[in-house]
């Protein structure tokens, strides 16, 4: 396609649906481990606290990713970044399919969330290219596609992991990862640099524009600390519900991201409400879900019920508070979306990668009710910080 996009001008449906499910595919690369860890444990002879480091691992190489790569959409064409991106993705991939050695699959899968960030890549795109009136539902659509996919993965990966191997289902992985590199070379049009300078200069404006917008360093550290809370819950799950009473299989563990897609829905209609609502009353609301879903997870651990019910509601909490939070930093400063988002989501996944450390450190050491006390902190933290914080 050799069209142009211009900013504000409106963004083609099928480049919208295009950013929306390839970033559901890619973005679920990171999360395929977390209903398999208890299989690669076991295949590998380590330790669930070695296992549960291939989560951690994988979050902290997004937010390296996110840091580092995101950025270049400001200063390069986005077609080369992805190109890039995804080629080493897929190589990736392919060792952590056929690896036998524990700290190859640590190498492998940093390198695995280094490379992909591209759905934070499209993000800025629906918001940067789409007409003002449309930016919400259209950030909001892909953000869907990119919750979609990481629901899909931990039921993918469970069914995979149970009906053929855990190995399978990176290899499976790898195919998609080439399907999606030829589709959206296809399909995303050419679209200018926002930046004129070089890659030095580019990344100190990050500092630039973390002075300049406190509303960035509120909005992004009170949503990286509901992140992690959740994040270290997906972390510990499979442990929990492979171990009594319900010694469940990764199939079954998988599943039960289904019953997040409550939380896929809610982003594809919230942007809608988000400036009749306001954003500190959204992160009031998803503070509230979260503590809830903790505190089914803490009374209810027992119960496939409320186990379920607290997947449900921690999901929807966490998009209110997603949603809400990144669709309004791109307002800050439209011309560098790209810069604003790695600002943004760099400090989500450090919290995520933090909540999946703690959390995994809490289940050596305390079990399930010291990942639930984990849980609960970091979402007070977030909840303390918006309470103080009067925007």
């Amino acid at each position: 396609m050799k069209q142009t996009l211009k900013e504000n001008g409106g963004l083609p449906a099928v480049v919208l649906w295009t950013l929306a499910i390839v970033a559901g595919i890619t973005v679920a690369n990171l999360y395929y481990n977390q209903p398999l860890l208890n299989m690669i444990r076991q295949d590998l002879g380590v330790s669930e606290f070695r296992a549960n480091l291939i989560a951690m691992i994988t979050q902290i190489g997004y937010a390296i990713g996110l840091l580092f790569i995101v950025p270049l959409g400001d200063l390069y064409q986005r077609r080369k970044i992805i190109l890039v991106n995804f080629a080493i993705l897929i190589c990736s991939l392919l060792v952590i399919a056929f690896s036998h050695s524990i700290h190859v699959i640590f190498v492998a899968s940093f390198l695995t969330g280094i490379c992909s960030v591209m759905p934070q890549i499209f993000i800025p795109i629906a918001s940067q290219f789409s007409k003002p009136e449309n930016k919400a539902r259209n950030v909001g659509l892909v953000l869907s596609g990119l919750l979609t996919g990481i629901l899909a993965s931990r039921v993918v990966g469970g069914f995979i992991g149970k009906l053929f191997g855990w190995r399978e289902m990176y290899q499976i992985a790898v195919v998609l990862m080439v399907l999606c590199l030829v589709v959206t070379l296809r399909v995303l049009p050419d679209i200018r640099p926002n930046f004129s300078g070089k890659y030095r200069e580019l990344m100190r404006s990050l500092f630039s524009l973390l002075k300049e917008y406190p509303q960035l360093r509120v909005y992004s550290v009170r949503a990286a600390l509901c992140f992690g809370s959740m994040l270290g819950m997906w972390s510990c799950l499979a442990f929990k519900m492979g171990a009594a009473p319900f010694y469940a299989n990764s199939d079954v563990i998988g599943m039960l991201g289904l019953c997040g897609i409550a939380g896929a829905l809610t982003a594809s209609v919230a942007g809608i409400y988000i400036r009749r609502v306001g954003v500190r009353r959204f992160n009031f609301l998803g503070c509230a879900l979260i503590l809830l879903s903790w505190a089914l997870f803490l009374f209810g651990e027992d119960s496939y019920v409320s186990i379920i019910a607290g997947v449900i509601i921690i999901d929807i909490g966490m998009q209110c508070i997603q949603l809400s939070n990144q669709s309004s930093i791109f307002e800050l400063c439209p011309g560098a979306s790209n810069r604003i988002n790695t600002i943004f989501m760099t400090t989500y996944f450090v919290g995520g990668a933090l909540g999946t450390f703690l959390t995994g450190t809490a289940w050596q050491l305390c079990g399930w009710h010291g990942v639930v006390g984990v849980g609960v902190v970091l979402t007070l933290l977030s909840l303390l910080i918006t309470t103080f914080y009067n925007k």
